[in-house]
Order: C-alpha cells, then sequence, then structure tokens
C-alpha cells in the first residue's frame, strides 16, 4: 500500500515545526493505516532536513525546539503500538550523549541527540558540564556509541581524558567515541583516537546510522 499523500503530510509538517500540526500528521497517517516504525522512520528523514535547514539558517533554534516538542509528542501517541508490537525497546542501539565536563554549550548536542532518537537509536542525553565519569558508567550500562561534545578550546581535552578512561576500564573497544563542537576537527578526532568526527548533526546522525546499518566508512 502507497502512502505518498501520508508521507507527504508527515514531512510538511515536521518542517513546518509546528506541534499541533505534528499531531495531526500522526493521526491522519495512523487512521490511514500507517505503522508507528513507518512514521518513525518517515520522522526521521524530515529531521534530517530540519538540522540542514538550521545549519543553513534556514530555520532557526525555536524552529528546532519546537519540531523535537513535536516529535516526543509524537512518541507519545505511537509509544502503546510500539510496546503491543514489542518494538519499543527495538533501537540501532544505545548512545550517551553529553557536553564534557567544564562546558555548558549544548544546543547543538541537543540538537544531535533529537535527530539521533529520530533516527531509530535509544539516546540517554546527560546534558551540559557532564562529568567525565558518567560517560563511563554509561558505556558500562550497555551504551555503544559514546557523544561528547565541546564548544571550546579548553574544554576539548576532556574527550581525551574520557578515551584514556574508557581504555583503563577496559570499555574502549565495546562502544564507538563520537566527536563534534566547533573546535574539533577530523585530524583532532583522529589524533585522540575517536571513531567519528561529526561537523553538523546531521553528518553525525549519518554516520552513526552506517555503522549500525553496517555500511563502511
Amino acid at each position: 500500500m502507497s502512502f505518498e499523500n501520508e508521507q507527504k503530510l508527515l514531512h510538511d509538517a515536521l518542517v513546518s515545526c509546528k506541534v499541533p500540526d505534528i499531531v495531526e500528521s500522526v493521526n491522519t497517517a495512523k487512521a490511514a493505516g500507517m505503522s508507528a516504525n513507518e512514521i518513525i522512520d518517515e520522522f526521521g528523514n524530515s529531521m534530517s532536513e530540519v538540522g540542514i535547514l538550521f545549519e543553513r539558517g534556514k530555520l532557526f533554534l525555536p524552529h528546532v525546539l519546537s519540531a523535537a516538542n513535536g516529535m516526543k509528542k509524537a512518541m507519545e501517541i505511537l509509544g502503546p503500538e510500539l510496546m503491543a508490537s514489542g518494538n519499543e525497546g527495538a533501537s540501532k542501539g544505545k548512545v550517551v550523549m553529553g557536553t564534557v565536563e567544564g562546558d555548558v554549550h549544548d544546543i547543538g548536542k541537543s540538537i544531535c541527540s533529537t535527530m539521533l532518537q529520530c533516527a531509530g537509536f535509544e539516546v540517554h542525553d546527560l546534558g551540559r558540564d557532564v562529568p567525565k565519569p558518567e560517560f563511563i558508567r554509561e558505556v558500562q550500562d550497555g551504551c555503544c556509541y559514546c557523544g561528547m561534545s565541546a564548544l571550546m578550546t579548553t574544554t576539548m581535552t576532556v574527550m581525551k581524558d574520557i578515551i584514556e578512561m574508557l581504555k583503563e576500564a577496559g570499555l574502549r573497544e565495546r562502544c564507538t567515541v563520537m566527536v563534534g563542537g566547533a573546535p574539533i576537527t577530523q585530524a583532532y578526532c583522529e589524533k585522540i583516537g575517536a571513531d567519528v568526527y561529526g561537523e553538523s548533526a546531521s553528518e553525525t546522525t549519518r554516520k552513526a546510522k552506517d555503522i549500525a546499518d553496517g555500511v563502511v566508512q
């Protein structure tokens, strides 16, 4: 069965960043017979577009936060179906996300967390100024992706500290380390031994999805 009209409705609603439109589009899609997973997949693609528009200056932070809020409302609607089908816990992997200790900037990290969640990951967002041991504990508890953000040159070295702590705890091989933020580069990612550098939230999400799907980087 084709759901082209419903898919366009879902896409347009999310890109509009209007919570009532997002909720209405979900209810319409459900009534037409779309499954919860199909709706989430469409929203994942559309949220990537929201991230790109934000990066290009076509959308602004209030728009992105509104879209994220609409996604939360959508998940509340879809939750019962996901539970009934046994898919609520199914995900591409558990991700710990946080802005490193000493750094209180978290807008980009929060957008990335939302996009990862829309893409099918179970995200544990620890917020900002996260103490180093908290990342270690999350990996110990089963997170197979460790996402760290730093927006200041004075805090970017904390990322290397956390990677060394993961090694000391025997956990480094258990997780994919993702890094990003204004002062971070691909060269720095390689220097500290991280696995993924994302220049943007959409790039980080795409790379994480590729790893989860077994796509060669």
